[in-house]
Order: structure tokens, then C-alpha cells, then sequence
């Protein structure tokens, strides 16, 4: 049996989480969003236990009296938000122990299930050398074992075009929200063009670069053919202890050069390999 996406422990670290867009647009839609505050014609949704640091304005004393626990009172606004998460399934996402693919569902799942807490919509959108299909909007707690099983489904499917892919899914994110991009951004064109597409739109865009421990730091030594996980290609090289320093040097700058296009274009990049874990860096990109 496949190791579950959320554990009952991950989940309640982020139950208290929301997701808030810096770029805040005027909703479309009433009563989209579950919020703390309770604003002029807001309707009441929900309970939530207290949590400190939260208005103490919208306890509800009726429920502490039976209960003898402190619940928040939660209001439905005229707010409006859209969490898109786009998903590298090209080959190399296959790549790494724990495979770099694996740890980009686990931390959509956990920015995915935040927003389903607060009632945001959710897609999920993966891609390749294109777009490879888009999920349904999920809103709500009730959604979430369909988001998982679709997070669950996504496959490495074949070589990646990163640019062709932003190029064809940047017109689709419209409206007020926040995108979360989910990749390892290796891509022999560069990623530039798509980073730019993405940014293009206005939205609150996010980046989060995984990159397998042995890309970053190879232990392999000794005479060995490396293949391309895109395209195929081979190579026979001989691995020395200064070409191991050579490549570390290259993928620091390849890495550098990534948090440097980002920052010009106003893209948040949390950058980090698959074998951390997935909960802390999910934890320290939503409250970053």
C-alpha cells in the first residue's frame, strides 16, 4: 500500500494555517471565503477551536459554557480566492530517493488542504513538454480525498518544455489567488520565458524548487554513463574529485541564477531537496 500523502499528525499542524494572497483583488463572488474577521453583512459558517493570537472579539461564550473550551466563531465574506498548483511531471521529476515527484504532491497536498480548510478553490494542473490536463475545482473539507486521489494520480509522463508549458496554462489563471509552481525547473532552454509568463498574470505566483540530495551533492565516483531522464542521451564520464567540485559550482550558480530571475519578476522561491521534510518546508512556505 502507497504511503498516505497526509498523515492525521501533518494535518493538524496545518489545520490553523491560511493561505492569504498578497495581491488581494476584489472578489466576484459572495461568501466564497471563510474568514476570522466579520465584516458588514458577513454570515456566520462555522466554529473552530481557539487558537492563540486569535480575536478574542468572536469567542463564543454560549459554547464555552456547555463545552467548557474556548471555539472561534467564523464568518463567510465577500472574498474570493483561487490557489492554482502547477506540477512538474516530466521525467526527471522521477529522479531521486525520495523521488523529487513524491515530495511535490506531499507539499501541494498540504498548501491544497490549507485552502480547502478556508474554502478557497483549488486546481491542480500538470505539466510537461505541455499542459497535461487540469483538475476540477476542489472547495472544502469534504473535497479533500478527491484532491488526493487526483495529487495520487499524477504520473512522470515524459521530457519537459517548461516555457511551452507556462506559455499554454498562464492564460487560464485569472481572477484574484495565488499560484504555486512545483518543479525542479531543469530544463535545457531555461526556465526564464515561463517564469515570466507566470508573473505576467498578476497573481500572487510562488516557486518551489526540489531537487533530488544526490543532484546537489553526487557521491557517484569511478568510470560511469549517465543518460539524460528528457531526451535519452548518454554520456561516458569519468567522475574525479575535481569534476565533482566543478559540478557542485555549476549547480550553485544553476540555483542562483533560478532565486535571481524570480526575485526580478516579484516570484517567491523556496528552494529545497526531496529529502527534508515535506511538512516543514510546507509549514515554512505558508507562513512565509
Amino acid at each position: 500500500m502507497s504511503e498516505a500523502l497526509l498523515t492525521p499528525d501533518v494535518l493538524r499542524k496545518l489545520e490553523t494555517l491560511e493561505l492569504v494572497s498578497r495581491k488581494a483583488k476584489a472578489g466576484r463572488q459572495r461568501g466564497d471565503r471563510l474568514s476570522k474577521r466579520k465584516g458588514r453583512g458577513a454570515e456566520f459558517a462555522d466554529f473552530r477551536p481557539y487558537t492563540s493570537g486569535d480575536d478574542l472579539r468572536f469567542l463564543d461564550w454560549g459554547l464555552f459554557a456547555r463545552f467548557e473550551r474556548l471555539f472561534l466563531r467564523l464568518f463567510l465574506e465577500d472574498e474570493d480566492l483561487h490557489v492554482h498548483l502547477l506540477i512538474d511531471v516530466s521525467r526527471s521529476m522521477a529522479f531521486g530517493e525520495p523521488q523529487k515527484l513524491m515530495f511535490a504532491r506531499r507539499v501541494a497536498a498540504a498548501i491544497g488542504f490549507v485552502g480547502l480548510v478556508n474554502l478557497d478553490r483549488i486546481t491542480v494542473t500538470a505539466f510537461a513538454e505541455k499542459s497535461h490536463g487540469k483538475s476540477p475545482s476542489f472547495r472544502g473539507r469534504p473535497a479533500l480525498s478527491r484532491m488526493l486521489a487526483y495529487l495520487e494520480a499524477l504520473e512522470p509522463v515524459t521530457g519537459g518544455d517548461f516555457n511551452r508549458s507556462m506559455r499554454m496554462i498562464a492564460p487560464a489563471l485569472t481572477g484574484r489567488g495565488v499560484v504555486v509552481v512545483l518543479s525542479d525547473f531543469l530544463d535545457k532552454a531555461g526556465v526564464a520565458d515561463g517564469l515570466r509568463f507566470l508573473a505576467s498574470r498578476g497573481l500572487d505566483t510562488n516557486a518551489v524548487q526540489i531537487l533530488a540530495p544526490e543532484e546537489v551533492e553526487p557521491t557517484v565516483v569511478g568510470d560511469v554513463r549517465l543518460t539524460d531522464a528528457e531526451d535519452g542521451t548518454a554520456a561516458e564520464v569519468t567522475i574525479t574529485a575535481d569534476l565533482l567540485e566543478r559540478y557542485q559550482q555549476a549547480v550553485a550558480a544553476f540555483r542562483t541564477k533560478l532565486l535571481g530571475d524570480c526575485n526580478r519578476l516579484g516570484i517567491s522561491l523556496l528552494q529545497t531537496t526531496s529529502n527534508l521534510p515535506f511538512d516543514r518546508v510546507a509549514l515554512r512556505m505558508l507562513r512565509g
